[in-house]
C-alpha cells in the first residue's frame, strides 16, 4: 500500500523518521528516483521539497497507514 506525501522542510523530515522508527513494521519512501528506509535520517533528507509515496506492507491495515501519513504530514 502507499500514500503521497509533500515533503516541505528538514523539521518535517525528523518527525517522519522518528514516526517510522515507533512502528512495527517498515516504511518506505519511494520517488521516480529512489526508494527509502524511512528508518535511515540521512537519505530522507535528499527528499526535502519532493513528493514522495509512503510504502508498507501490504499486511498493514488500510487505517493504520492513513493515521501514519497524517501524522508525517
Amino acid at each position: 500500500m502507499l500514500r503521497e506525501i509533500e515533503i516541505k522542510d528538514e523539521a518535517q523530515v525528523e518527525k517522519i523518521n522518528r514516526l517510522a522508527c515507533e512502528t512495527p513494521y517498515e516504511v518506505w519512501l519511494f520517488t521516480k528516483d529512489m526508494m527509502l528506509d524511512a528508518r535511515s535520517l540521512l537519505g530522507l533528507f535528499a527528499l526535502v521539497g519532493k513528493k514522495a509515496s509512503v510504502v508498507v506492507e501490504d499486511d498493514v491495515a488500510p487505517r493504520a497507514l492513513d493515521r501514519l501519513v497524517a501524522k508525517m504530514a
